[in-house]
């Protein structure tokens, strides 16, 4: 299986910032041992709420089969150890016997088959819009909320993101000019108080997180927190121009920084993001009444 260094948070996440690295399009997947418990879940999500988990608009079926091929290919050739031939491949075929069926979309396929969510993003007159997407593990937002809509409104809620900004800008171009051939990845992190990996949060919920401020980590962050990674992924697709935005979670205890070799290093970067924090950003984490707790903790890993 391969074993991603980013798991638990790596200390390259800078929060708030773009941070866009180049992809080697052969590390496009990740694929772990958690592999059968991620799509079981997924599995379960569609089946009982697929609303909540799945949207499309009706033109978006070819770029959709675009990115199930991509998918399929890209399992087959760059996972021989585990694709095709094995349980985990049967397991997650078996899901895809109705492909084509009104019901049973190609993104939905794909979602199927990868840990990864999978979001299809397509330029219109107000910009780059959400058009399809499988997300049945959002970090604190909302499928609902957020679908058929333009990247400012998407970002509006994130501190210095929203539309007139630099950053939202930037993102803008680099949408209208990723290459098919440079397909890129960004890390991003946040806090939260349980394992769980489907973490949907309306823009009301988080405005009343925000408003109350209350502790959520208890008077033993270490012990209470667990650390949650995204591994985004855009890559533009060769047919329909939209570009795919992969979303890949990770989540870890707090506590696993302690038995990491570089636990000194990790938990000093971790402590400086957070203190570096300010109140709005902290107020959009959810962070604002933890964060000392949570420094202080950090600095006294670093130093043990």
């Amino acid at each position: 299986m391969i074993l991603p260094t980013h798991t638990p948070y790596d200390g390259s996440a800078t929060p708030f910032t773009i941070g866009l690295k180049q992809l080697d399009p052969a590390a496009w997947l990740e694929v772990d041992r958690h592999y059968e418990a991620y799509l079981a879940q997924k599995r379960g999500l569609i089946a009982s709420d697929r609303d909540t988990v799945f949207r499309a608009e009706p033109d978006t079926l070819a770029a959709q089969a675009e990115v199930l091929t991509l998918v399929r290919d890209h399992l087959i050739g760059g996972f021989p150890s585990i694709f095709p031939g094995t349980r985990q491949w049967e397991a997650a075929l078996a899901a895809l016997d109705r492909i084509g069926a009104e019901d049973h979309p190609p993104l939905l396929a794909a979602s199927l088959l990868v840990q990864e969510d999978l979001l299809l993003m397509r330029r219109g007159d107000d910009g780059w819009r959400l058009a399809a997407a499988s997300l049945c593990f959002p970090s604190s937002w909302s499928l609902s909320e957020k679908f058929g809509r333009p990247l400012d409104e998407i970002h509006g809620p994130v501190p210095g993101f929203g539309a007139g900004t630099r950053p939202a800008g930037l993102i803008a171009r680099m949408f209208d000019n990723l290459r098919l051939d440079r397909p890129v990845e960004r890390l991003n992190w946040s806090l939260q108080t349980d394992p769980a990996l489907h973490k949907p949060m309306s823009s009301s919920q988080r405005d009343e997180r925000a408003a109350t401020r209350q502790a959520r980590f208890g008077p033993a962050p270490m012990e209470a927190a667990f650390i949650r990674v995204e591994r985004q992924t855009l890559r533009k697709l060769p047919v329909s121009g939209d570009v795919l935005f992969t979303i890949r979670i990770f989540v870890d205890p707090m506590a696993a920084l302690a038995r990491h070799p570089e636990r000194a290093a990790l938990s000093s970067s971790f402590a400086a993001q957070l203190s570096a924090m300010d109140a709005e950003q902290l107020d959009y984490k959810g962070l604002s009444a933890d964060r000392d707790r949570l420094v202080e903790a950090l600095e006294t890993m670093a130093r043990a």
